[in-house]
């Protein structure tokens, strides 16, 4: 999706490039109680790394919708 916004020339901030990838480091970990050799994968985030995955997101989404905003 990075790409497309790239191709379509819009900037893509760095603290919102930061979120992005902070965000896609937990799409596998978080989903599959395998990934982990033991545990289940609750056992390896904190209250912390939520918070700061949710502060991210809510970064993203208010990104994305002042972009559609300028866009329309």
């Amino acid at each position: 999706m990075i790409r497309e916004l790239k191709n379509r020339n819009i900037e893509v901030p760095k603290e919102i490039l930061n979120c992005i990838i902070e965000l896609d480091r937990h799409y596998i970990p978080s989903r599959y109680p395998d990934v982990f050799s033991e545990g289940a994968p609750m056992d390896y985030y904190s209250r912390d790394d939520g918070l700061r995955c949710i502060s991210c997101a809510e970064k993203i989404v208010e990104w994305v919708n002042r972009i559609i905003e300028e866009t329309m």
